[in-house]
């Protein structure tokens, strides 16, 4: 008989093929190692395919349009001083490139969606919107006509039988 008492009961497993048998739930090994499934598409095409950001860290790429420094940077930011006084400095340093579209580089599959051919037989319907939401029961801006209540005071009478104030 040991001196000490064992901490751990029989039975001690030392891992979960001892007495439970092989896992069922053990995943299989993968059919193809990772070097042949990384030569075939889509992984191949979508590896060589570089994007904007990705070009320009390579070692042979030249912008002239870039900016050279923090002042190229600022000056050809998109920011206007007469319009935007007191911006935050976010909307200060806004590149042209990041906001609009004419920027000269090809994006690829982005494309761009061109408007129908103007047919006029068909034309396109014209869209209004007001400016600011008005009630329909203010009198001002209202269409003029004899039975409204801001051009004829016969017709402009309060429920306690006065006249509106124009």
């Amino acid at each position: 008989m040991p001196l000490e008492r064992n901490p751990f009961p029989f039975p001690q497993l030392q891992n979960d093929d001892d007495f439970v048998g092989s896992r069922s739930t053990q995943k299989s090994p993968f059919a193809d190692n990772t070097e042949n499934s990384q030569q075939r598409d889509p992984w191949n095409r979508l590896n060589r395919t570089p994007t904007l950001a990705s070009a320009r860290r390579e070692i042979y790429h030249f912008d002239p349009q870039a900016p050279q420094d923090s002042l190229d940077f600022v000056i050809k930011s998109k920011y206007d001083h007469h319009n935007q006084f007191l911006s935050g400095n976010n909307k200060t340093l806004v590149q042209k490139e990041t906001v609009t579209e004419a920027h000269g580089r090809i994006l690829k599959n982005r494309k761009k969606e061109e408007p129908p051919a103007y047919d006029p037989m068909y034309p396109p319907l014209k869209i209004a919107a007001a400016q600011k939401n008005e009630s329909p029961h203010c009198v001002e801006g209202a269409i003029q006509s004899h039975h409204s209540a801001a051009t004829n005071r016969g017709y402009s009478r309060r429920h306690d039988g006065g006249f509106y104030s124009i």
